[in-house]
């Protein structure tokens, strides 16, 4: 973000492309404006705020030596989600970023239905200056996790920081990890599960693994232990990308959903026999189980390695101690 875009002000530039070798407009605007994230220059070309040469271009115009290149980057819309001292679990924090170990039950940006009370209204009372980052209704966030999953997830504080994260990301760089409590003896012990993940045909607030229009999700898979009077696998799941839904719809289409999966456990419970899913413990369960737990990344700006641990919350250590006694009882 630019000081212009911090001080609330519309601001003007123009350029004169001297290069011999011709180079995309978007890239060369890049270079010029670090500042400004590349997804934020995307959008000023798209919407005619980048002209070349007094007209609008595109993306993907090819510079040459002369061309006059004008950008107007109008103030941000102002940010109207109220800041609210929530209770936030801070793993890591720096002038950059800062890593959050959220709870099960905390959504992490507002939406229809749950419009505060989010992980973002709780950062803008602890940061209290990410307005306009990443975008207006979700400053800082690069990724998130689903309402009732829990787990690790790191928050950007600066355009640069979060232009950097979301690069790995779409290069894949990231670590996570995750770890789940599905119904279901997991064959072969490990694996991956590889698909197409879109919009549900019919179910419109669902995904799936669709033939036509889907973005390519990977899944990476190792049973850790299964608890045979449970009828449940412990698993670990490395994600290679990171598509919405990704773990639960991979693990439910294969015929293992997660415990407590209200959205996607359905269809994965009619393929296993009603025999090896009778634990009242799991049936009780009230989330999906499922805990992100190992998060790596370079650091956007200091370029360090850095990767955090967080350990399974009460809630499913207590429901694999209630799996550990019932077979000891049988």
């Amino acid at each position: 973000m630019g000081a212009d875009e911090l001080t609330g002000a519309e601001s003007f530039s123009e350029f004169i492309y001297s290069e011999s070798e011709r180079s995309r407009l978007d890239r060369f605007l890049a270079g010029l404006q670090p500042d400004i994230s590349r997804s934020r220059l995307q959008s000023l070309v798209k919407s005619g705020a980048v002209q070349v040469n007094g007209g609008p271009a595109k993306i993907s115009y090819l510079l040459k030596n002369g061309d006059q290149v004008s950008l107007r980057v109008p103030p941000p819309v102002p940010l109207e989600l109220p800041a609210q001292d929530l209770p936030l679990k801070i793993v890591y924090e720096d002038s950059h970023l800062v890593v959050i170990d959220k709870v099960a039950g905390m959504v992490v940006h507002p939406a229809a239905g749950n419009p505060d009370g989010t992980l973002v209204n709780a950062l803008l009372y602890h940061c209290g200056d990410l307005a306009g980052i990443g975008g207006v209704q979700r400053p800082g966030i690069v990724h998130r996790l689903d309402q009732y999953t829990s787990g690790l997830l790191v928050v950007a504080k600066d355009d640069i920081t979060h232009q950097g994260l979301a690069r790995q990301f779409k290069e894949h760089s990231i670590k996570r990890e995750y770890t789940a409590l599905v119904y279901g003896r997991l064959l072969p012990p490990a694996g991956s599960f590889k698909s197409a993940i879109g919009r549900h045909p019919r179910q419109r607030k669902k995904m799936a693994s669709v033939a036509k229009g889907g973005k390519t999700a990977c899944t990476h898979y190792q049973v850790l232990r299964f608890y045979p009077a449970g009828g449940c696998s412990l698993v670990s799941l490395r994600l290679e990308t990171g598509r919405t839904h990704q773990i639960r719809v991979h693990l439910s289409e294969a015929g293992y959903p997660l415990v407590g999966d209200q959205v996607y456990g359905k269809k994965g419970l009619s393929r296993i026999s009603s025999r090896t899913c009778g634990s009242d413990f799991t049936a009780r369960f009230p989330r999906q189980a499922l805990h992100a737990g190992i998060l790596g990344f370079k650091h956007p700006v200091g370029g360090e390695w850095q990767e955090f641990a967080s350990p399974l919350p009460d809630d499913i250590e207590s429901l694999l101690q209630s799996l550990q006694k019932l077979e000891k009882s049988d």
